[in-house]
């Protein structure tokens, strides 16, 4: 087999020591040491399997792999193909047309059993041999070769390589599948096929002989864990629907006569294949490989079904284990008299969010949104509506939305319109609620909900809002020098002496008015416009990017640690919107102070005070957020 497959070697170049791994080792030593059971043999070439082969592999959805024992031994899918196919028809034709020829029940009969259920004259389900040849019949392609080739594409992007049928094995399923030729032409003569039998159960024996190992089915396990996405390619192979409805079935059905059992105490979907192997998925987690070639009566891997009951219980993966807490999907929740935005202010503007920012209150939400999690959410936001203006709910935390807390969500913030603000933060652009605003279209809904980028940008609105509303003068333009904070105190001579220092600067929306690493000559008083601070900071996957971390308004500084330290800017100071500032020369404002003391005493002690109010309220936040 070819192993120089890109995506297979970045796989093996994850190989490490890991507690997962030494586990690994430790449950093939323990259950290698079972005997027991019998290499299958009515396919002859099947019956050659060394009895001793036996290798784990465990796949994570973000592309880990384990492995243990004989894991890249290559043998051939079997019946853990069947799945796959039926993934396939259904994403291809649709439910109600895949339906309409395999149904979704336990038969209750052995694998092959050349039976069809009477009432609705179609195969039990997909993963008998009987409802894997029907849907073999639904792949699309004018040829037998198209076919096929559609086939081993399909398994190949699930595996995240070029998988290879195996011509032994396929020939000698040829040569014998008798029970399944009868199994066809049934159909044919019920019409659940059409076309020549035989080049149905050409393509199904190829199916049954593609090539694979213990990594492989891990890989095509965890895709199906990872809502159909290849975790090592990132290739999407199914989509969420598809994914369910695969699982559903494998849940109940794939382990044939023993699926009851399985579930009681394995309690993941799984498939088995007469080769040995097993197939077994974790929604979310992981996907399980495993191959041993000696079976039990039923035809499952004697050491396969051991090991997915030694992980199952080890590990609590059952799928009734309740891991799903509603009570936690508040992560805290705090006010804006407390906690401010990264907008500076005034002091009198800090005084009017004291006394009223209580108005605004924050609500932090995560982990996974759902309907028991989004009801206690929204039922907390109903209570808040109504003792506060404006509710931001900030969503940074949450990294899964199903379609239901989509919907809830847009209908709370209809439902609090004009009692108040429901403010939404933090969606992203791809993240699980991005979609959320095209909720709120359709016929009778024309309200669109404030949006936000960050949690930053909502409290700032709320708290221009709040300021606006006391009739608060503290935005306007500020021209005078007497009206600025940092020359309050300053006596009229004092003024004039300092105007004579004054360089009148204008810019525009987006320049850069201070570059990170510049000297530290001149500082710089706000007149009109806002400007923000900005840092840059590193996102893995993302790269360097600029993150604000303040914003300042009309009668605020900014530089003004030249005043105290000279040295080099360390960060950039960005125009938000057309700015009018004053620029002071240090070395001038430090030469006018020596003449005149009394300005320098003024002037830092009017810093003193606005660096100690920061603090101060810095220290509150920190507080609050503890």
């Amino acid at each position: 087999m070819n192993r120089n497959n890109r995506a297979r070697d970045v796989v093996n170049a994850h190989f490490d020591a890991a507690p997962v791994k030494d586990y690994l080792i430790d449950l093939h030593r323990r259950v290698s040491e079972m005997q027991g059971g019998k290499v299958a043999d009515y396919i002859p070439e099947l019956g050659k399997a060394d009895p001793n082969l036996f290798g784990i592999a465990l796949a994570t959805v973000d592309g880990k792999l384990y492995t243990s024992g004989d894991a890249d031994h290559a043998f051939t899918i079997q019946s853990v193909s069947k799945p796959f196919m039926y993934g396939y028809a259904l994403q291809e034709h649709g439910r109600d047309f895949v339906l309409r020829h395999v149904g979704v029940e336990p038969t209750g009969e052995a694998f092959n059993s050349i039976v069809l259920d009477e009432v609705a004259n179609r195969p039990f389900n997909p993963m008998v041999n009987a409802g894997a040849i029907a849907v073999a019949a639904l792949m699309r392609g004018e040829t037998l070769e198209a076919r096929i080739d559609t086939m081993v594409d399909l398994f190949s992007r699930l595996a995240g390589r070029k998988l290879e049928i195996d011509e032994a094995v396929f020939k000698s399923e040829q040569l014998t599948g008798h029970r399944n030729r009868a199994i066809a032409f049934m159909m044919l003569n019920s019409a659940m096929i059409t076309g020549d039998p035989e080049e149905v159960l050409g393509l199904y024996f190829r199916q049954c002989s593609v090539d694979v190992t213990c990594q492989d089915l891990a890989i095509m396990a965890a895709t199906l864990a990872n809502d159909g996405i290849n975790p090592i390619t990132g290739n999407v192979v199914f989509n969420p629907q598809t994914v369910r409805d695969v699982l559903t079935v494998m849940n109940s059905c794939g382990m044939y006569n023993y699926a009851g059992q399985w579930s009681y105490e394995v309690g993941t979907p799984a498939k088995s294949g007469v080769s040995g192997c097993i197939l077994a998925v974790v929604p979310g987690q992981i996907g399980i490989g495993v191959y041993s070639p000696p079976l039990d009566p039923q035809g499952n891997s004697v050491r396969g079904i051991k090991v997915c009951q030694e992980i199952s219980n080890e590990f609590e993966l059952h799928a009734f284990n309740n891991r799903t807490s509603v009570k936690d999907v508040i992560r805290r929740a705090y006010r804006g008299d407390v906690v401010r935005s990264k907008r500076l202010r005034s002091p009198e503007e800090r005084a009017i969010l004291t006394d009223e920012g209580s108005a605004i209150i924050v609500l932090e939400a995560q982990g996974s949104l759902f309907f028991g999690s989004t009801e206690q959410l929204l039922r907390r936001v109903a209570q808040l509506a109504n003792e506060t203006s404006y509710v931001i709910l900030d969503f940074r935390r949450v990294h899964f939305a199903d379609a239901s807390a989509r919907k809830l969500i847009a209908q709370a913030v209809r439902s609090v319109q004009g009692q108040s603000d429901l403010i939404l933060s933090d969606l992203g652009d791809r993240g699980p609620l991005s979609g959320i605003v095209q909720e709120f279209g359709g016929a009778g809904h024309n309200y669109s909900p404030r949006v936000f980028i960050d949690t930053d940008a909502a409290l700032e609105w709320c708290e221009d809002e709040i300021l606006a509303r006391s009739s608060h003068d503290g935005v306007k333009a500020k021209f005078a020098l007497a009206e600025l904070n940092l020359f309050k105190g300053l006596n009229p001579d004092e003024l004039r002496m300092l105007e004579t220092l004054v360089r009148p600067l204008i810019f525009e929306k987006g320049e850069v008015i201070i570059h990170e690493g510049d000297e530290a000559k001149l500082f710089f008083v706000l007149a009109q416009g806002s400007v923000s601070v900005q840092i840059r900071v590193w996102d893995q996957g993302v790269g360097e990017r600029k993150k604000r971390v303040a914003s300042i308004g009309p009668g605020l500084t900014f530089g003004e640690m030249a005043l105290l330290d000279g040295g080099k800017r360390s960060a950039d100071i960005v125009a938000d919107e057309r700015v009018v500032c004053y620029g002071l020369a240090v070395e001038q404002l430090e030469e006018l102070g020596a003449r005149n003391p009394s300005i320098s005493k003024t002037i830092l002690s009017n810093l003193s005070r606005e660096f100690s109010e920061r603090l101060r309220q810095a220290n509150e936040e920190i507080r609050a957020l503890a």
